[in-house]
């Protein structure tokens, strides 16, 4: 159960714009506070607490167990009352920098799975560079042993795209879990790790 209560679930604003990932366990208790609702990604249609916990999950449901009865996980909620987008800052991590980088090597393009990549420091650190968005890119362990201690330009070795801090979107939250459903509610420009310019 404590496996399903830490499941994300898809957080809308009011006007339906995606605004961050909660967790069931956090998504239950704002609908149980009256501060959101359950979207069913099948109809759109929404439920309170009260609708929600008569739903007899379907077999392929997924379900919390509570002492008295199952209740379906919910994969979106929308909130009542709160309308902004808030400005999420992408959390400085290695994890992220696959994610913005798509598991590319970013000096030649290949893509040879994580374990064939590593981070590569574009101003060398032994030469003052600083672990940041900005300086920081995947390379392909081939790439990093060539570039060595150089910079790009020294080493002859442009950058595909000049690393930057990407713009929160729900591929940046805590989970590693993508839910088919949220398709319907978050364009794929949300999902996409492409950087805008």
């Amino acid at each position: 159960m404590v496996a399903m209560l830490t499941r994300p679930t898809l957080v809308l604003n009011r006007v339906w714009q995606p605004v961050g990932v909660a967790s069931v366990a956090r998504s239950l208790t704002l609908v149980a506070a009256e501060r959101a609702r359950i979207v069913d990604p099948a109809d759109f249609q929404q439920y309170t607490w009260d609708d929600w916990s008569r739903l007899i999950p379907r077999s392929d449901d997924l379900f919390v167990q509570s002492v008295a009865q199952r209740i379906r996980v919910p994969e979106v909620i929308t909130l009542t009352e709160y309308d902004r987008v808030p400005t999420n800052a992408v959390t400085f991590s290695r994890r992220n920098i696959y994610r913005r980088d798509q598991y590319a090597c970013q000096y030649c393009g290949v893509q040879p799975g994580s374990e064939e990549l590593t981070i590569d420091h574009v101003q060398p650190r032994s030469r003052g560079g600083t672990s940041t968005w900005e300086n920081c890119v995947l390379a392909c362990l081939e790439c990093n042993k060539r570039k060595a201690d150089r910079t790009p330009t020294e080493a002859h070795m442009p950058l595909r795209k000049t690393p930057v801090r990407p713009n929160w979107r729900p591929i940046y939250a805590r989970h590693d879990l993508r839910i088919e459903s949220w398709s319907k509610f978050v364009s794929e420009a949300y999902w996409t790790v492409e950087l805008e310019e």
